[in-house]
């Protein structure tokens, strides 16, 4: 185990959006020794203030330049919506704040490469809020990968699957639909695991298959998206990720099955959730619309983790708090960074761009011609 440490720094804690992961964070912050103070910012100020009573805060503001440029603040938390994190991210730069910021850094490839050189080139400790890192079966699969339990890793299979009410919850709260692809929003977190399982590999090639017959008409975003990504060293990694089952699947948000092969032995991630299982005459709550009736539901499937005598128990605490004790006490922690972040979004836009064009591409593509 890792032994270093250094002295205790204080934590000035400014939470920049207050919707769900916002006001998750704030309240883990509440409870960790490390943050001696809190602000918070949210354009809706019935929100935040709600928020700001809950946790105790020491100071709320509607407007996110009034909250980072508090002389208490030393890190930031960006939870807004996925389309307005740059703003906050380049005030937290400029005041060299250490930050957690909700993927993606942007929703544009231009736009991610100028956030990312802005936090290069002010040295600041900028983590990527991908969850699933802090799971504890990832963790051990990271180990035996890493210590060369299964040798080279020669080929790997991803399988996701979502409700489609995760989708529908997403892209209602924004104009820029065509932008919050199955990939770009959801299919990140089981790319960047799949990406950290295989750290060193270098992908050079992705050819990629999109459908959009259930969600494309009334809600503006593809059903599902197919890929297969070809290595430097010729690895191949075949991954798929559905949004659209309907909204009666058990599964809360996420199944996922993933298969790695090397060249002296097999690693298999079950994480579909099937292995606790309720079954009920009450209807069980769907997390994002309560009036859908439900019987059945695959517990521990809400990616965050589950309430627990009114607590939120799971990844996202372990998440959160190694955070702060990575900027406490100089913790080694494996959350993702803002490179990791800007190559994830950059791999997502690659599949939608090559099921777009229907053929294969060559990578890595310039973020302009993203754009074009």
């Amino acid at each position: 185990m890792n032994g270093r440490r250094r002295s205790k720094k204080p934590i000035g804690l400014a939470v920049v959006g207050c919707g769900k992961i916002g006001r998750i964070r704030a309240e883990f912050a509440r409870e960790h020794p490390g943050v001696e103070w809190i602000g918070l910012c949210d354009i809706d100020e019935r929100v935040g203030r709600e928020l700001a009573e809950d946790v105790g805060a020491d100071f709320f503001a509607a407007d996110y330049r009034e909250l980072l440029s508090r002389p208490e603040v030393s890190a930031s938390i960006i939870a807004t919506e996925e389309n307005e994190h740059v703003g906050p991210i380049l005030a937290s730069v400029e005041r060299g704040h250490d930050m957690m910021i909700e993927k993606p850094l942007a929703t544009n490839a231009r736009e991610s490469a100028r956030v990312l050189r802005a936090i290069e080139k002010a040295g600041v400790d900028a983590v990527v809020g991908y969850t699933q890192r802090f799971r504890r079966r990832f963790l051990v699969a990271k180990e035996k990968i890493r210590t060369g339990q299964i040798g080279e890793v020669t080929s790997v299979t991803t399988r996701a699957f979502m409700n489609r009410l995760v989708p529908i919850a997403t892209v209602v709260k924004t104009e820029h639909r065509s932008k919050l692809t199955p990939m770009v929003v959801s299919g990140t977190h089981s790319l960047d695991i799949c990406m950290w399982l295989m750290e060193g590999k270098t992908p050079v090639e992705i050819y990629a298959r999109s459908v959009d017959k259930t969600l494309g008409a009334s809600y503006g975003t593809k059903d599902a998206t197919f890929g297969l990504f070809t290595f430097d060293d010729g690895t191949l990694w075949s991954m798929s990720i559905s949004w659209a089952l309907p909204v009666v699947w058990p599964g809360s948000v996420y199944s996922l099955e993933i298969g790695i092969v090397g060249t002296e032995g097999v690693l298999t991630i079950d994480d579909t959730h099937r292995d606790l299982v309720l079954a009920s005459e009450r209807t069980q709550p769907a997390g994002y619309t309560p009036e859908v009736q439900r019987n059945v539901d695959f517990l521990t499937s809400y990616p965050p983790g589950d309430v627990v005598l009114g607590q939120l128990w799971g990844p996202m605490r372990e998440e959160t708090n190694a955070w702060f004790a990575r900027i406490h006490t100089g913790l080694e922690t494996p959350h993702a960074t803002a490179a990791d972040g800007h190559r994830n979004l950059l791999l997502t836009m690659a599949m939608d761009l090559s099921a777009k064009r229907g053929k294969a591409l060559r990578l890595p593509i310039a973020p302009e011609e993203y754009e074009d």
